[in-house]
């Protein structure tokens, strides 16, 4: 079948790739080979970064109001081709396409906040600070910056950055993931569309020798990224190495605890959406279940049933609940954690690496399919416990009491999401104030912040000091100026030493 070649968008313009390098873009769902992703190399990383750079000046020179009518635009672009995403996502990553539909939505938030960006930019003002003086604070745009971005959530975790770093005056370049490429140019051209001038938002395709050069690149002022933690952890001193402002947002291990008290039924429901949705790969997936007291032997058996009549299928399919793993190798690292979690002596009660992909739609048989895969009597001394799977792999721990739950979800490395499920008030007030974790849901199994709260971990799941999107984003890229002003009409005559005081 022909493949289609995926490449950059630099300066307004498509852009064909010039490294020579390239890298399959599959379906997940067929196994088929769609398309070739250009790998950027140096030299075409510091071309999209020298186009940003000519684009700054003007545009941190455009009035607020102005760049947020781009943004309006851009808005009314994106809710007549939301459909449109959807299907890119769902063709190169395999979520089902409802799925894919929200993660468009959830974009399109973001977008909603920084038509705001006037308000947000708006400074401080004191009259007569001291006689004759006043002061005031603003907010000015840092320059070009990069965003870094994962697989899992080709259109929603850009717009958690783009769309506050244009409309705050800054310039943007984008590295997508180079697993689903393509609705990262689509984003491109409805900005063009929208009236957005060459060269403020580009595009590179890339691996990790587009990361270094974009961490590298003297006129790059700050990077964003999503993804794993030691790559996290990697861009952040990279960058912060180079003079760069950094938000790095790493992996998870998202556990939900379950009272005894809690309503079975919703809790279940809860479990398997959080667990299994998008194939349990997302940074807020569910993959712990924290079972506290007895209320485990009722939950496990309703689990198991559910776990095994999952449907998965092709995510073009309407009655999709999961679609497949996004590679092949995401699939194998994936079954070589079943594999250990065995080993290692936890209860295989469901297991996914059974499933037969020609179950899941005409021409599936190639795909990267697994069922759903459900663990009981896990400790944390195990490895499937302490690392990020990443996969439709939920995992069973068992405690004693409220206390026990929380110090096992405070010990862990990571901080990123967690939930609690309970009917008593005091519990959860006692559950989000001890928590020590960045994004905590109360009887919400995926507590992802709206767009103007902002998201972000704890510990070892964000490195940096701002959270993503929201007032943080918009005070991430911009930098505070502090004015103060007399005229001389209201200066005396003389010299001073001495340090000056507020009179």
């Amino acid at each position: 079948m022909p493949t289609t070649n995926i490449d950059h968008f630099i300066g307004g313009q498509p852009a064909a790739n010039t490294s020579g390098r390239t890298q399959d873009v599959t379906n997940p769902a067929t196994g088929a080979v769609t398309g070739k992703v250009g790998l950027a190399d140096v030299a075409q990383v510091a071309a999209a970064v020298a186009a940003a750079q000519a684009a700054f000046p003007a545009w941190a020179d455009t009035p607020p109001i102005r760049r947020a009518r781009v943004m309006f635009k851009f808005l009314q672009l994106l809710n007549e081709h939301k459909d449109e995403l959807a299907h890119l996502i769902t063709a190169e990553h395999g979520k089902v396409f409802t799925d894919a539909q929200g993660e468009v939505s959830r974009g399109i938030d973001i977008v909603e906040f920084a038509c705001g960006i006037p308000q947000l930019l708006k400074g401080d003002f004191t009259d007569q600070v001291s006689t004759g003086i006043d002061n005031w604070t603003l907010r000015q745009p840092l320059g070009v910056v990069a965003g870094i971005t994962p697989f899992n959530f080709p259109v929603m975790v850009p717009m958690w950055m783009f769309p506050v770093a244009i409309a705050a005056g800054n310039t943007f370049v984008l590295k997508p993931s180079p697993t689903d490429p393509s609705a990262s140019l689509r984003m491109a051209e409805l900005l063009k569309e929208a009236g957005l001038p060459d060269g403020v938002f580009n595009v590179v395709q890339g691996d990790k020798v587009a990361v270094d050069a974009l961490l590298e690149h003297p006129d790059v002022k700050a990077i964003s990224f999503v993804g794993s933690t030691p790559i996290a952890n990697y861009i952040y001193e990279t960058g912060a190495r180079h003079g760069k402002r950094v938000q790095a947002l790493g992996g998870a291990k998202n556990h939900m605890v379950v009272l005894p008290d809690a309503d079975i039924d919703q809790t279940v429901d809860a479990l398997i959406g959080a667990g299994y949705g998008s194939a349990g790969e997302r940074c807020m997936a569910i993959s712990v279940a924290v079972l506290v007291g007895d209320v485990a032997d009722k939950i496990i058996p309703k689990l198991i049933e559910r776990t095994k009549t999952l449907q998965v299928l092709n995510g073009t399919n309407l009655a999709a609940e999961m679609g497949p793993i996004v590679t092949r190798a995401a699939h194998e690292r994936i079954t070589g954690y079943i594999d250990l979690g065995e080993k290692e002596g936890a209860k295989l009660l469901v297991d996914g690496r059974k499933f037969d992909g020609n179950k899941a739609g005409e021409g599936c048989g190639d795909g990267f399919w697994m069922g759903g895969t459900l663990f009981d009597n896990v400790t944390p001394e195990m490895r499937i416990y302490k690392e990020e799977i990443f996969g439709p792999v939920l995992s069973c721990v068992r405690v004693a009491n409220f206390k026990d739950a929380v110090d096992l979800v405070n010990a862990h490395e990571f901080g990123n999401g967690v939930s609690c499920f309970t009917r008593d008030g005091n519990v959860a007030r006692e559950f989000s104030r001890r928590i020590q974790v960045g994004m905590v849901g109360i009887n919400v199994p995926i507590p992802v912040p709206m767009a103007w709260h902002g998201f972000g971990g704890w510990k070892r799941s964000l490195f940096g000091d701002m959270h993503a999107y929201g007032e943080e984003g918009v005070r991430f890229y911009t930098k505070q100026k502090s004015v103060m002003q007399r005229w001389p009409e209201s200066i005396g005559k003389g010299a001073e030493f001495v340090m000056p005081t507020a009179k």
